[in-house]
């Protein structure tokens, strides 16, 4: 039967060293942390996804942005090479977790480069940021991994935000949602809603009308509230000082049959 699973990975004590871009460093509480992120997994499950733990990179800072070692389509995870050498350590555990799944496991390759953030899809579309993580021939290796399976990928700039998903996300219906002064190419999306706070552009689809979303993005989730959708929200304020969000602490799989 289909399975709704979500791989999840522990912030380890290096956590207040992750990476910043576009941001201005700000100290971490590295224990509050750590609740908002037992706290997101709560979220997760109470809404029928099952929680898998990929082993704990305590050396890696950023380890807990799971979502950037790999990227789904279909039962076919491509392990990503991160822009950022620091965190390719990260992937071998992912691999070995998406690969006791079921998946069928393909790579990319140097000289490639590309972050699962920078990755959205809707539907069989695969909208590929390219920008400072992700690169061409990061781009062409996930065409190549996914186009034969039936999948349209559509890369498009980014320039403003650390990832595509920094930017963008989708609604249940296909819909882009987006903080239009972050969105570097606005007409790459069709429809898009335009939101009023940066962090109210990412959304986890839980299932239904339920969207999981940050506690920052108040009058983002009351838009959603009236267009008849129902925010979950929760704390990730640590995270967001590492220029996380909702979507890169987790990797829905959604299509594996295990």
């Amino acid at each position: 039967m289909a399975s709704k699973k979500a791989l999840i990975r522990r912030p380890g004590p290096r956590l207040a060293e992750g990476l910043v871009t576009h941001l201005e460093r700000a100290a971490v509480d590295v224990p509050l942390a750590l609740a908002q992120w037992e706290a997101y997994g709560d979220a997760l499950r109470a809404h029928g996804w099952e929680t898998v733990e990929v082993e704990p990179a305590d050396d890696c800072p950023d380890a807990v942005f799971v979502e950037d070692t790999v990227v789904m389509f279909r039962n076919v995870a491509l392990i990503t090479r991160p822009g950022a050498e620091s965190r390719r350590p990260e992937t071998s555990a992912v691999e070995q977790a998406v690969a006791e799944l079921g998946a069928s496991v393909n790579w990319v390759w140097e000289p490639g480069t590309l972050d699962g953030g920078d990755v959205l899809k809707i539907g069989d579309t695969i909208y590929v940021g390219r920008g400072g993580r992700t690169d061409a021939a990061g781009v062409q290796q996930l065409r190549a991994a996914f186009e034969p399976l039936g999948a349209r990928v559509v890369a498009v700039p980014v320039a403003s935000v650390l990832h595509l998903k920094s930017a963008v996300t989708a609604l249940p219906d296909g819909t882009v949602i987006g903080h239009p002064p972050l969105v570097d190419t606005v007409s790459a999306f069709t429809p898009f809603l335009p939101v009023p706070e940066e962090s109210g552009a990412h959304v986890v689809l839980l299932g239904g009308a339920k969207l999981l979303m940050a506690a920052s993005a108040p009058k983002s989730a009351e838009l959603l509230s009236d267009l008849g959708y129902e925010p979950v929200l929760v704390d990730i304020s640590e995270f967001e000082k590492l220029e996380g969000c909702v979507t890169c602490l987790s990797v829905r799989l959604r299509d594996l049959y295990v």
